[in-house]
């Protein structure tokens, strides 16, 4: 019976595999394809039209919107780590009235779908002066990734032993010293979760971008590839768009390859006490 059971758990994880590359390898199938041959059937295009990466760069300023994203992205980053970081801090240290309704609060706002707080948001980029800005992409990226950061450095902050702050308050380290010394390098696993999860979802943003954003040169991947047109307004160009799609979708598989030990490790990390 135990070679049944390996034999379906290698099956499972063949199908689980096979469910979770298939779409990115279908991406790139369909990037070198052209015209009717994008309808067709087949493993691999028979004449892989390598015009279409180029193409992506042509049709319209991509490279400024990739490092546009590049922009955003990272300071969306740095932000929510740096808010984050004393934020938790201060909710899972520091002891004081309405501290639990503060948390809730914070989560609370995670929840609010993001066509919500478009019109508010909308009224203060435009009364910041920050419209068709990248500034404007930052601010309001950091709604969706503050409160999830806020959240889950304070669930880690809360399982580090109280007798390392306690020693260092004895030594006469001020809480900015015990937060960037004490702290910040056993909280390595957790910044790295919570800053790839941050930097993802900042990278893949579309409706702020969309709304916020006005002219070619300010917009981030998402509303450009969006907005690639075929020779025809009649006509799609899916094989620009999807290798557009795979170019972009390359620096997040790398990122992840890079950081996989210190995600796994902060995933787990607080599993298990002792």
């Amino acid at each position: 019976m135990g070679w049944l059971k390996k034999i379906a758990f290698g099956l499972l994880l063949l199908v689980i595999t096979v469910y979770t590359l298939f779409p990115f390898y279908w991406a790139i199938v369909s990037s070198l394809k052209t015209g009717s041959e994008l309808f067709e059937v087949s493993p691999w295009p028979k004449e892989p039209a390598w015009g279409n990466y180029t193409a992506v760069f042509t049709a319209q300023p991509f490279g400024q919107n990739i490092l546009n994203s590049v922009i955003v992205a990272t300071a969306v980053v740095l932000v929510s780590l740096l808010l984050g970081l004393t934020a938790s801090f201060a909710l899972a240290r520091i002891q004081f009235r309405g501290r639990s309704m503060l948390l809730l609060t914070v989560l609370g706002v995670s929840m609010f779908p993001q066509i919500a707080v478009l019109s508010g948001m909308f009224e203060l980029v435009r009364w910041l002066g920050i419209y068709n800005k990248l500034p404007s992409l930052i601010l309001s990226n950091l709604i969706l990734t503050l409160p999830f950061t806020i959240w889950v450095l304070t669930t880690f902050m809360r399982e580090l032993p109280k007798d390392l702050e306690e020693a260092a308050i004895v030594d006469g380290a001020t809480p900015w010293m015990v937060v960037t010394k004490v702290f910040l390098p056993l909280l390595g696993p957790a910044m790295a979760t919570t800053g790839l999860l941050a930097f993802i979802s900042a990278w893949n943003e579309f409706l702020f971008a969309l709304t916020f954003t006005l002219s070619d040169d300010v917009r981030t991947v998402p509303v450009a590839i969006a907005l690639f047109s075929g020779g025809s307004a009649f006509e799609t160009p899916w094989g620009i768009i999807m290798a557009a799609s795979v170019i972009v979708t390359v620096p997040l598989v790398v990122l992840v390859l890079i950081f996989q030990r210190k995600i796994i490790s902060g995933l787990t990390a607080g599993a298990v006490k002792g």
